[in-house]
């Protein structure tokens, strides 16, 4: 029961501290969000460095040097986890939260759909439903403004296509992301020297309120995300499941009610028909695992 108490509180801290990365980045909006993601990138790779040799792994780099496609999946893992980074903060310091929050709705039926057309699994019908339902929301938003919602989508997809990776290289957590975060360090770098505002500017942004601000980005990038790698061990796999839908819930309630983006009917109705999809998921996710366990 302690073990399952602490796995909660754990659970709770990283989606709660995802679903409040808004108030984070959205005093950044004046800084491009390439930028902010170098600094992100850096940030997260020294501190992941330090954590690593502060909490010991044993074998774990000569796990990864015996097996290169390990390493190979953790550079394309990389990518993808920086294109996330890279979209989502954009959408902040954009006002596009609300289609932010509607990828990471999407998320949990887009991995059951990469399931399905990577993995072999088959579908239950309704998860079948689920997925129909969610198409169903996404092709309204096309209907309405005639232009297909790219930010939640690409955020959907990327961060699926993330853990579908993540799933198959059987790295531990610290260990991965510190490998994934040094694999985009040279892009990082190439872009901060050849394409930002330089090493002069920078400098004199790190200097200010703003640059102290965004110094803190990798510590905040590593904290959920270890929060999460402890909670996964503690919970089952269901419970994560349902506290996924934490984070999205409170960046639409940021973006609606403090920052004011539009949300009329139109787009009511989009999320309804996913959050439809994600109970009747869900539902279908509790009733196959309470069958298992009998």
């Amino acid at each position: 029961m302690a073990s399952l108490r602490q796995g909660y509180l754990l659970g709770l801290t990283s989606y709660v501290l995802w679903g409040l990365f808004p108030f984070y980045f959205k005093p950044l909006e004046s800084i491009p969000a390439l930028e902010i993601i170098v600094q992100r990138v850096l940030g997260c790779a020294l501190v992941g460095s330090l954590l690593l040799l502060w909490w010991r792994h044993p074998g774990w780099w000569r796990e990864l040097r015996d097996n290169p496609k390990r390493l190979l999946a953790l550079a394309a893992s990389g990518l993808l986890i920086g294109f996330n980074w890279t979209l989502y903060v954009w959408a902040v310091t954009n006002e596009r939260m609300v289609e932010a929050s509607l990828g990471y709705y999407i998320n949990p039926l887009i991995n059951v759909l990469l399931g399905l057309l990577l993995l072999g699994e088959r579908l239950r019908p309704l998860q079948w439903l689920a997925v129909g339902l969610a198409a169903a929301g996404v092709v309204t938003q096309v209907i309405q403004y005639g232009a297909v919602p790219w930010v939640s989508l690409g955020l959907a997809f990327s961060f699926g296509f993330y853990a579908l990776i993540r799933k198959q290289a059987q790295v531990s957590a610290l260990p991965g992301l510190v490998v994934e975060t040094w694999f985009m360090v040279p892009l990082a770098l190439i872009w901060w020297l050849g394409f930002s505002q330089g090493p002069t500017q920078t400098s004199e942004l790190w200097l200010s309120p703003l640059g102290l601000w965004l110094s803190l980005a990798g510590l905040v990038t590593l904290v959920p995300l270890l929060c999460f790698a402890a909670a996964a061990r503690q919970l089952p796999l269901s419970t994560l499941g349902f506290l996924q839908y934490i984070a999205p819930t409170l960046v639409l309630m940021a973006a609606v009610w403090v920052y004011d983006e539009p949300f009329d009917v139109h787009r009511l109705f989009a999320f309804a028909c996913i959050w439809v999809a994600l109970l009747v998921f869900s539902f279908d996710s509790w009733r196959w695992l309470t069958r298992k366990a009998l």
